[in-house]
Parts: structure tokens; sequence; C-alpha cells
């Protein structure tokens, strides 16, 4: 009996020492592409969006205030058709009073409080490609892994969701390649509610984003 105890307690002691060896080390692999694609994005008049004066007898007591729709004209131009995508960052992040990835915040008041939010809105039917053909949008929230289907419903530009364009309806392949693509963008502002606000002097609505491209 003891003959046959032996060479299983050596192989249990080996098996042990072999585990513990694999689990010493790993292995990082560090990949990417370097592209000679790139793409240039503009808003006409320098990106500003001005409201103007507004008065506090204007806002709404206990709940949000939109403001007018504004219009805002985008082209992306790349030195050859690829395909990308688009998403924005908030330069102001923390100030919005709506907890979403497509709402963006105006800053604070003297107090600290919460101004409000905008969005920015792509419409497939006012965007454009060099080719003129019809656009459609498409987005994911997978980082690109998986697209739903295109349409030419509008969209709102999200932070963490990529937005991209193609020109085959129903297609969930993602964005076409595409050169120069013009769109104009709808901004849509909710100033908070007049009791949340300190309202005792002027309050400075300081929205700032970056809309950045996502080459794929």
């Amino acid at each position: 009996m003891k003959t046959l105890l032996i060479p299983v307690a050596t192989f249990a002691w080996l098996a042990s020492v072999a585990t513990t060896h694999a689990a010493s080390t790993v292995e990082l692999t560090v990949g990417g592409v370097i592209t000679p694609m790139a793409c240039t994005p503009v808003f006409a008049g320098g990106g500003v969006v001005d409201f103007g004066k507004i008065s506090q007898q204007d806002l709404n007591q206990a709940t949000g205030t939109r403001l007018p729709l504004k219009s805002l004209n985008l082209t992306v131009s790349c030195n050859a058709p690829g395909r990308y995508a688009l998403r924005m960052r908030d330069n102001r992040d923390g100030t919005a009073h709506v907890n979403s990835e497509i709402f963006y915040g105006l800053g604070l008041d003297g107090s600290g409080n919460k101004i409000g939010v905008y969005s920015v809105k792509f419409d497939p039917k006012q965007t454009v490609a060099e080719s003129g053909v019809q656009i459609y949008g498409i987005e994911s929230t997978t980082g690109g892994v998986a697209w739903r289907t295109a349409n030419s419903n509008p969209i709102d530009i999200g932070s963490q969701s990529l937005l991209g364009f193609t020109v085959t309806e129903g297609s969930t392949a993602g964005p076409s390649p595409i050169q120069v693509l013009s769109s104009t963008l709808t901004l849509e502002a909710v100033i908070n509610a007049k009791q949340n606000l300190d309202l005792s002097h002027d309050v400075r609505m300081d929205g700032s984003a970056t809309l950045e491209v996502v080459y794929l």
C-alpha cells in the first residue's frame, strides 16, 4: 500500500508547483494601428452659440425653461474616404442638472448651482456627403463592436456612444467611408428651474464641449 501512496503524493506536489509557477507570470500585449487617415471637424462661426441676455422673469419657477433652438453648421473633412464616428466630451463635466450622456452642462452660478443643460442633435436629412447620396445615421453603444440599424431619424450625440453615418439604410455594418461630411446640427438648451438658481446678480452660461473624431 505504501508503494502506491508515494507516487501519488509526489504527483500532487509537482502539480501544485506547476500551478504556482504558471500563476507567477502574465503577458501584456499592446496593439493598435497608426492610420494615414486624418479628419478635421470645423464648426461654422468658431462653434460659438450665444443666446444673448435672458430676463429672469422669463424663467419657469419650478421647472426647466427651454430656450429657442439654435442651428450650428459642421463640416468634417478627411484627406481620403474613411470610416469614422463622432462623440462629444463635456468640458464642464459635472455641471449638468440632468444625468444623461446626451446632456452637457452650462456651468455653475455664483453660489455653485447648476445653471442648465444643452444637447446637440444630428439630422441625417440635413447631412450630406461629397457623393451627394442619401445619408443615414448609425449609432454604437459598444465602442463600435455592434451598431444599431441605420435610419433617417434625428439623434443626439452622446459622450459615450459613437455616432456615424452610412449610405445604406437598415445597415448594421457601421459607418460608410466618407471624405467630406456637412451637417446642420440643432442645439437645444434648458435652464434650470428659477427656484434652484441664485439670480441676485448676472449668471453667465458657460457651456463648452469638444467634438471628437473616432477612427474605425
